[in-house]
């Protein structure tokens, strides 16, 4: 120990100086908190726990905690669009936290670090110490207050793997591989195991999205693809088996077929309906046909003619020449032969008598005049007459 230069009376000025110095500092101390180099931003994985290591010191003074001191502590989570969350405080001895929180040291102690357990993505954002100390008297001895950042990252979740296209020889598909949750943002990897291992590259992937296209198919690709998604604290995989034919699917044949039997479906209601169509369009024309009345038969009287609308004779029959005859006939007597014009009917039996023969009677059928039928064309007949002997005139 080496003593002090000067006289004795100096040197007890200056124990006492020091003395009184020591007496008051405490009243001129200044509170600070002290945050450990590189850890004022802290990462964990979601799931584990952190320590968030705080502490205060008086200027000038050893860390360690003086009985006079009466210690207030508070910690606050700070997310950003969001109200100040209280999530531990400790007061006048007395300890509450939310579930999960708690101090490192037990109290009172100057080292008042923060402890989470059992992580979740929502634990994340700014953390604020916030420091008081008084003495025994009351008296306000310094505040101070501390902010630390912490981020709570997530593996990535399971991906999904997902097969898109026909895996036909020559076409192209697309393997998609996305994982629904992950802090930072997953990475995707696309490979193929053994006995056919390959890893795959841009610009055949996309590592961002998680797309690996394959094209111009061959059998020789056919076999099992695994994505792995991963980022800085975890990773998780999924896989896709891929099997190029070289025909189409079942299911494009059965759509084939399916489609076949509706076509022929449709074709027979088509013929069925035109059928059907058919039979009603004819059975309203039967009925017409079946009810319908006879058109009336114009009668024409006996002995007349038969003229043509264009008023020219078409024939002229008589209707007794059309008759057959009732009896043999009698003998010497003569059937007149009617012309291809006309027919004369015989003339009517006459009596005999003592006078002269009567004058011989032209013939005319149906009461029409002989200038009439000569106008028409008719020929005259003359029908020979029996006189009173019996003899042909």
């Amino acid at each position: 120990m080496t003593s002090l230069p000067g006289s004795p009376a100096t040197n007890l000025l200056r124990v006492l100086l020091l003395g009184l110095s020591t007496l008051a500092l405490p009243a001129r101390a200044q509170l600070q908190l002290q945050v450990p180099a590189g850890l004022a931003r802290l990462q964990a994985v979601e799931g584990a726990e952190v320590v968030l290591p705080v502490w205060y010191t008086f200027r000038g003074e050893l860390s360690s905690a003086q009985p006079w001191e009466v210690l207030t502590v508070m910690w606050f989570l700070e997310k950003e669009g969001k109200e100040l969350n209280q999530v531990l405080a400790y007061i006048s001895g007395s300890t509450s936290s939310k579930p999960g929180v708690s101090l490192v040291h037990s109290m009172p102690s100057r080292n008042v670090s923060l402890r989470l357990q059992g992580l979740q993505e929502k634990d994340s954002g700014s953390y604020r110490c916030s420091v008081n100390v008084q003495d025994s008297q009351g008296m306000n001895r310094g505040h101070s207050s501390k902010t630390l950042e912490l981020s709570v990252l997530v593996p990535p979740a399971p991906p999904s793997c997902h097969l898109m296209g026909v895996p036909r020889v020559g076409t192209n598909v697309t393997l998609s591989c996305q994982s629904p949750r992950s802090k930072p943002p997953a990475q995707y990897q696309w490979e193929r195991p053994p006995p056919s291992s390959q890893v795959f590259f841009a610009p055949v992937l996309d590592a961002i999205r998680g797309s690996l296209s394959l094209k111009n198919l061959s059998t020789s690709m056919s076999g099992v693809y695994i994505c792995k998604a991963h980022n800085e604290v975890g990773s998780a995989q999924c896989n896709v088996t891929l099997e190029v034919s070289t025909g189409p699917q079942a299911s494009v044949i059965a759509g084939a077929v399916v489609g076949t039997l509706i076509g022929l479906g449709l074709l027979a209601g088509l013929t069925l309906l035109y059928q059907h169509r058919g039979k009603a369009v004819e059975e309203p024309a039967n009925d017409i046909k079946e009810d319908a009345v006879a058109p009336r038969t114009l009668l024409w009287p006996k002995g007349s003619d038969t003229i043509s609308k264009n008023g020219t004779l078409s024939s002229v029959t008589s209707a007794r020449a059309l008759r057959p005859p009732q009896g043999p006939p009698r003998p010497g007597a003569l059937t007149p032969t009617p012309s291809l014009t006309s027919q004369a009917r015989p003339s009517p039996r006459l009596p005999r008598t003592d006078g002269p023969p009567p004058k011989p009677i032209s013939p005319s059928p149906g009461g029409v005049s002989s200038s009439t039928l000569s106008r028409m064309g008719a020929v005259p007949v003359m029908v020979p007459t029996q006189s009173q002997v019996g003899s042909l005139v």
